[in-house]
């Protein structure tokens, strides 16, 4: 190899550096198993966009029957005037039951609490689909795993229809004209321009599920042509991407004339915490564009939630959707929302804590169970992420700072990724043919993952081990633990903390089997277990070292969150963002990276593509930008009384399975309904007020 790259000369000399540089990287590269099949997996029927949706207007609508006395009374306008211009039509042909009735609700139980209900200021609703169900997007992306191939692209919603222009530079949208929120105040392009001006681009707020400005590419502006109308301008040419952006959670407005009078820009006696506590989850009909709004709220019990009377969707019947008249969210913990879905006191459960695997196969295999369960692909994945930024981000310590710069080491990568055994992780959650190994990057048995691609440094402490020697990371004072190098930290004991939240029993499972063998290593890993929002506020702050988490869309569908692959921006990447000044601290193949997402969300040529996916599979994994721990499919528990849950719905893809199921069409037949609505016959009543009103 030496004597061919001198005979090449200078460039010669450049390649064959490169290629043993490259064969020292693989030097540790192990073969990758394949994931065990899984018969259990159930497939959709795929369908074009038009099959399942469009906006017209029909000759007559209709409500629920007990809502008539409210229109009679002068409480509510007749239906038809609550509806906009053309509404948003379900099509009956891909309603899996039909058209449905009206009546009865859905029970879901969570784990997370609601903080309160200003979702663009960053406040959690407590997770499990209530934000969900509350928040209405520009475009949707959860139906679209039974979406064609080539028909693949965000569904319209708030925004019903957009054109490119020429050149490529400008999209312009088109909003629904004459929807309302909640409390009958229209919505319009003003709703819009408030969440991307004074929210997304005010670098005082963070929206919750981390909206920025680079999130829809950077440089990018948005403008209001009229109330039903704004465009965007883009760098790029035709990034068709960024449509996904403008789905679920990160472009999803919220009520301007509720929120505008408590921002700091309109209101300067209220501060940034002001503003995003404004609403607390005592305030009650908070004003929505989704289905349902929150009409009771009892710390650690329950929040209830009503039919939305202006919501803007209907059947091919006319019938104003939703067919539930109601939302019931028990505040218990992520375990007992499995337990109580399989026994019946609960309807719907997102299966994806592992442990509960087996026994909730079993119960729902008993003929009398009021559960089904129904298995998709493996798109639950969990990996240790380390903190890369090196420059200020979160403001380290002189022992986090030299944690932060052993990160970005190549070396200490791999000993890490090789000290850790994922079979005995995966197994230890769950025995059978479920968890997969899993090296980092794109999931296996996705549309972009390619194994050929895909670098795997196998389970080898001894291996390991020499890397950290060759570090210069030795046991100094024989205790067990290796120590930092003499005028680094001091040279104490390395000590990492690894952030994981304690809502779920995985996360904190994974992150004691993640402890507990890098031990061997001499590394003492230290945990740093928080609730779900604590959680999240320290990642956002990049107070952590390392992170045990379950990934984001990106790392499956990649069309959804693509601009999250890469640190694509100063605030775009989950563990490696701008310090202080600003600037972003790239590693080399951090820029390969850059440069590939980027170029991937510039193409929408679908060979070019998959040939960047490709290559960005190889840079993550080769260098080991985060350490893949397991992955598994995750499973719907589903009440057998409810009707229009369509075949094949995965429990997260594009979007999570409250999404999927496509809810708001979701029905129980009339001769199935129970008696389980806590307020039947109301509706919500006026912002702030007590609750829901019966007349």
């Amino acid at each position: 190899m030496r004597k061919h790259a001198i005979a090449l000369g200078g460039a010669g000399l450049l390649l064959g550096v490169s290629l043993i540089a490259t064969q020292a990287q693989m030097a540790f590269a192990a073969e990758l198993p394949d994931p065990p099949a899984f018969a259990a997996q159930s497939s959709p029927v795929f369908v074009g966009v038009s099959d399942i949706q469009e906006y017209k207007a029909l000759p007559e609508y209709h409500q629920p029957a007990w809502m008539d006395k409210f229109v009679a009374d002068g409480t509510l306008p007749p239906v038809a005037e609550r509806l906009p211009k053309e509404p948003l039509v379900f099509k009956t042909g891909n309603m899996p039951d039909g058209v449905g009735v009206y009546g009865d609700v859905m029970r879901h139980v969570i784990g997370g609490r609601p903080e309160g209900w200003n979702y663009i200021g960053g406040q959690s609703q407590g997770w499990g689909g209530i934000d969900i169900g509350l928040s209405e997007c520009l475009t949707r992306t959860g139906p679209l795993f039974e979406v064609k191939a080539d028909e693949l692209e965000p569904l319209p919603n708030l925004a019903k229809s957009w054109e490119w222009s020429e050149d490529g530079h400008q999209l312009t949208m088109h909003l629904i004209e004459g929807a309302k929120w909640s409390d009958g105040v229209p919505f319009n392009a003003d709703d819009a321009m408030f969440y991307w001006n004074d929210n997304v681009n005010d670098p005082n707020v963070t929206p919750l599920n981390g909206a920025t400005p680079e999130t829809f590419g950077v440089g990018t502006t948005l403008e209001k042509v009229d109330d039903y109308t704004i465009k965007w301008t883009f760098k790029e040419v035709r990034p068709t991407q960024y449509l996904y952006a403008m789905a679920y959670g990160t472009f999803c407005p919220g009520p301007s004339h509720i929120l505008k009078p408590q921002h700091p820009k309109y209101n300067t006696a209220n501060t940034y915490d002001q503003y995003k506590n404004a609403f607390p989850p005592e305030f009650m009909n908070m004003p929505v564009m989704g289905a349902w709004v929150p009409v009771e709220y009892r710390p650690d019990d329950i929040v209830v939630m009503r039919r939305n009377p202006y919501y803007w969707k209907t059947d091919e019947n006319g019938n104003q959707l939703p067919y539930l008249d109601e939302l019931q969210y028990r505040l218990s913990t992520w375990a007992d929302r499995d337990v109580q879905a399989v026994a019946g006191s609960g309807d719907f459960s997102n299966l994806e804590q592992a442990e509960s695997y087996v026994e909730a196969l079993k119960r729902s295999a008993e003929p009398t169970a009021p559960a089904r369960l129904q298995f998709g692909a493996r798109t639950i994945g969990y990996a240790l992420r380390m903190n890369f930024s090196a420059n200020g981000w979160g403001e380290p310590d002189a022992r986090g700072q030299a944690v932060r710069e052993l990160n970005r080491q190549l070396d200490f990568r791999k000993a890490v990724s090789m000290a850790i055994d994922r079979q005995r992780l995966g197994d230890s959650l769950v025995r059978g043919p479920f968890t997969a190994i899993y090296p980092g990057g794109l999931y296996a048995g996705t549309t972009f993952y390619d194994k050929a691609s895909t670098v795997y440094y196998g389970y080898d402490v001894a291996a390991a081990n020499a890397l950290l020697d060759g570090l210069g990371l030795k046991d100094t004072d024989g205790n067990g633990v290796r120590n930092f190098p003499a005028g680094t930290a001091g040279g104490g004991d390395l000590e990492v903390t690894v952030l994981a939240n304690t809502d779920y029993g995985t996360d904190t499972n994974l992150a004691e089997g993640v402890i507990a063998q890098l031990e061997p290593l001499g590394i003492r890993v230290i945990a740093n277990f928080q609730t779900g929002t604590a959680r999240d506020d320290m990642a956002e702050s990049g107070k952590y070292d390392w992170s045990v988490e379950r990934q984001g869309a990106e790392m499956v569908a990649v069309v959804q969150g693509t601009s999250a692959l890469a640190p694509t921006g100063p605030r775009t990447h989950p563990f490696h963002r701008a310090g202080t000044d600003g600037t972003l601290d790239l590693l080399p193949f951090e820029q390969e990276l850059v440069t590939d997402v980027n170029s991937f969300i510039a193409t929408s040529d679908a060979t070019e593509r998959a040939d960047l996916m490709k290559k960005y599979q190889h840079t993550f994994t080769e260098n080991v930008y985060s350490v893949g721990l397991t992955q598994y499919p995750g499973a719907l528990i589903v009440n057998k009384r409810f009707s229009n849950i369509p075949v094949g719905a995965p429990v997260f893809m594009f979007n999570w399975a409250e999404d999927n199921i496509i809810r708001e069409r979701v029905y129980v037949a009339a001769d199935k309904q129970g008696n389980f609505e806590l307020h039947p016959n109301t509706l919500p009543g006026a912002p702030g007020s007590a609750g829901p009103i019966s007349e």
